[in-house]
């Protein structure tokens, strides 16, 4: 069904300057049928006139330039003005007169310049075609003329119309590419962040494990070579994350991050602690219920991650407790460091890792906290509904 707001799609969608030569080819066509002969547009009263040469130019006046009048609007009606006042006055009334219409709602649509001066040249230029009338006798009556003006203003007004829609849709078209460009930045620069933070942070301390084990090269050997794989892993997820960003993302199989979120999935949480675990954090891992990829999975693993991050950074050889479970519907993570290392999981940092897994959560329609604990340490706690599968 035809509503109004689908006319401007349509219109846009089947315009074109394709259409006009041929457009104004058939109305010249038809206007030379003599059966067609003076059974077009009648206006000002004028009596029938067989047609001669001068009709024929008045037809070509009406009808050839509509092929130029996506071009130019304002020439292609001042022609076909000409060539209507003329059909009319010398009563050929010819079935051309159509293309008058045509016009003026294509100005109305497309004239971007001297849109006002072009209104009031033609309004102007409307009075000495009825006072031509008069003087020829033609006895149409004043309403006739006004009624005729104004039909002409609303056809202008449904181009105007047209175009303010077209402008309109441009406008939402590209405020919705600027909001999903900001919304794609900040969910590359959480990605990032997460990555990075984690990655690095474990690298860091175990580097500086091993500035205290030069006196026993085997355990010296064991910690650079959980730097060297830390270091590896961070790359392989940088890769993975950047290759979001190319066009060809999700045609070649494995990897590591999840192909429609672009993050990792809940079922890498083992893997996540034992890199913790490798770091010189004590975690304790305890996952109930089967995991499932859902729209849920990838924000449970970031929230283990950052809560394992801030650990390592403010609780770094503190006992910490990672409890997940997988229910019907939601995913419930809780993660709890002992000690007095931290407040909320953020002392020293900029909050930002938190505050991005809040957003996260709260866009999923989940619940999130994160505080100091009673005697010391601190929690995450978060409950992510699954959403459909990824």
């Amino acid at each position: 069904m035809l509503t109004l707001r689908r006319v401007p799609e349509l219109w846009r969608r089947f315009d074109g300057a394709r259409l006009y030569l041929p457009l104004g080819l058939l109305l010249f066509a038809g206007s030379l049928v003599p059966a067609l002969h003076s059974h077009g547009t009648r206006f000002g009263g004028m009596p029938d006139r067989p047609f001669d040469t001068l009709a024929v130019v008045a037809v070509a006046l009406q009808c050839l330039p509509l092929a130029a009048s996506k071009r130019w609007p304002a020439a292609c009606l001042a022609l076909v003005s000409i060539g209507f006042a003329v059909d009319q006055l010398r009563g050929y009334h010819s079935f051309a007169g159509t293309a008058l219409a045509l016009c003026v709602l294509n100005a109305g649509f497309r004239l971007e310049r001297h849109r006002r001066a072009t209104m009031l040249a033609f309004s102007v230029a409307y009075i000495p075609l009825v006072a031509a009338f008069h003087l020829l006798g033609a006895g149409e009556p004043p309403g006739e003329f006004v009624t005729f003006y104004l039909a002409l203003a609303l056809v202008w007004s449904f181009g105007a119309w047209l175009r303010s829609a077209r402008a309109a849709e441009a406008e939402r078209r590209r405020r919705v590419a600027e909001d999903t460009r900001a919304a794609e930045r900040t969910r590359l620069a959480r990605e990032l962040h997460d990555v990075v933070t984690h990655h690095v942070t474990a690298m860091v301390l175990q580097a500086e494990a091993a500035r205290y084990l030069t006196a026993r090269p085997d355990r010296l050997d064991e910690t650079l070579t959980v730097v060297t794989d830390t270091g590896r892993r961070a790359i392989a997820d940088l890769r993975e994350l950047l290759d979001v960003l190319n066009p060809d993302y999700g045609t070649t199989a494995g990897g590591t991050i999840d192909t429609v979120t672009g993050t990792p999935s809940a079922a890498r949480l083992r893997t996540l602690v034992e890199q913790t675990r490798k770091a010189g954090q004590p975690v304790e891992f305890t996952e109930q219920g089967t995991p499932a990829e859902s729209a849920g999975s990838p924000v449970a693993y970031r929230v283990v991650q950052e809560a394992l991050t801030n650990a390592l950074k403010y609780a770094h050889g503190s006992r910490t407790a990672v409890q997940v479970h997988h229910g019907e519907g939601e995913i419930t993570v809780e993660v709890s460091t002992d000690g007095t290392g931290a407040r909320s999981g953020s002392q020293g940092g900029s909050g930002r890792g938190l505050a991005g897994l809040r957003e996260r959560v709260d866009v999923l329609g989940g619940d999130f906290s994160a505080g100091s604990r009673t005697g010391g340490g601190f929690y995450v706690r978060a409950r992510i509904p699954a959403g459909s599968p990824s």
